[in-house]
């Protein structure tokens, strides 16, 4: 039997791997500019899986077409023939939507993070419904006479929940650019908020408070998703600085201890956290069943997207580094800071894992971090702080230590008489 040469092996090797680079070549292996709408990495699903897939309502390719949401495929068809049903030309309105999407259709591909497994025609009625359906959605909320009487989304209390909670995946959403383009080709004279304050009114102050006023307008939007990153980013002014794992933010016990008052800070982002002459400002948390959904597919995307600022997973480390124990949770809670809705027990672990398995190359909060720790470090705040805490945390503590100051008063005046 022949057997073949090293020499032989060799070649086949060579052009195997030749025809393997041609291969890549000819393939698209770097993500397009516009990518943004990720699968989550498996890394960050297996903490918590509920977090990132949906709950009711499908949105987009990436969850098209799975059987537990074919009822609400049915809303969706509905909220489409009622947006249509309020044009004068029903049929020719569906054909402009259909075309304006079309359009668009090879741009609104390199959005998502992962190959579209459907034909240009399929997408493009995805894209259509589903885009349709959050316009509508948002009109139906703020005008009320657009609703009907047996809306299941405005009759059912539950619907709401599972609203919030779908809408903000970053698996599950559609291009901003083709709900714009949607809800311009929808616009009503009589009907005239822009999308972008149609969205926000739905959201409301479920997750944060609503951008101040007079800010201006938010730019370059991604999709829903990224309209609240944005919402929360662009009133702080935090800088970043390398990473440095051994500059620790103390716990909440600790700086109390150490004399460091923490209150509430009235701010429009959660992420405006200040220091200054002994106050550590944060400001206020409401925690509820969303809020680890929210924080942690706002970590997902920027872990994803190309070159985003950290800025949700620096704010999960500083608060990771605040909650210790329970008794932390009850400091924030005491002091306005956490509004929680968990059991303190619970808020501790929650805090604890938002951030498992992200990278940072950089990192927010450092100045914040180094006053603190600088501050910690004095003497006299910190006695200070131990001679309230022991002497005057109670009006009979204050009487107390009053009677036997002047006790000690009077008796060293005695004193300095009789030796006078």
């Amino acid at each position: 039997m022949a057997v073949k040469s090293t020499s032989d092996n060799a070649v086949i090797y060579i052009e195997s791997l030749e025809s393997l680079i041609k291969a890549g070549k000819s393939q698209d292996l770097f993500m397009s500019r516009k990518c943004c709408i990720f699968k989550t990495p498996t890394i960050l699903l297996r903490l918590n899986e509920k977090a990132y897939v949906p709950d009711v309502f499908s949105i987009g390719p990436f969850h098209h077409g799975r059987p537990e949401f074919k009822e609400t495929e049915k809303i969706k068809t509905k909220y489409l023939q009622s947006l249509i049903s309020r044009s004068p030309f029903p049929e020719e309105m569906v054909r402009n939507l259909t075309n304006s999407v079309k359009d668009v259709e090879r741009e609104a591909r390199e959005y998502y993070g992962k190959p579209v497994d459907y034909t240009p025609d399929e997408f493009v009625k995805i894209l259509v419904i589903d885009g349709c359906f959050i316009v509508e959605l948002f009109r139906k909320d703020f005008y009320t006479e657009l609703r009907e009487e047996d809306d299941p989304i405005f009759t059912m209390s539950c619907m709401r929940q599972f609203l919030f909670h779908d809408l903000i995946l970053l698996e599950n959403q559609v291009p901003w650019m083709v709900l714009e383009l949607l809800f311009n080709f929808t616009l009503d004279p009589r009907h005239k908020m822009p999308l972008i304050e149609l969205a926000q009114d739905f959201f409301g102050d479920f997750f944060v408070t609503k951008p101040r006023s007079g800010y201006p307008p938010i730019q370059d939007i991604k999709h829903i998703l990224d309209v609240f990153r944005k919402w929360l980013v662009s009133p702080t002014e935090e800088e970043s600085g390398h990473l440095d794992w051994t500059l620790l933010m103390p716990s909440a016990t600790s700086l109390v201890e150490a004399g460091v008052k923490i209150k509430r800070r009235e701010s429009k982002s959660i992420l405006d956290i200040k220091f200054n002459n002994g106050v550590l400002e944060i400001p206020g948390l409401y925690i509820h069943e969303i809020t680890e959904t929210f924080f942690r597919n706002l970590i997902c995307f920027e872990q994803c997207f190309p070159n985003c600022e950290p800025r949700f997973t620096s704010y999960a480390v500083l608060i990771d580094n605040l909650i210790n124990t329970a008794k932390d949770v009850d400091i924030l809670c005491e002091n306005k800071i956490i509004d929680n809705w968990l059991n303190p027990a619970d808020a501790v672990p929650f805090f604890n894992k938002l951030y498992y398995n992200a990278f940072l190359k950089e990192i927010y909060y450092q100045k914040v971090r180094q006053d603190l720790n600088n501050y910690c470090k004095r003497r006299w705040p910190r006695w200070r702080a131990m001679l309230v805490r022991n002497y005057f945390n109670t009006p009979w503590a204050i009487l107390s230590t009053a009677v036997a100051a002047i006790l000690l008063i009077l008796s060293f005046t005695q004193t300095w008489y009789s030796i006078y």
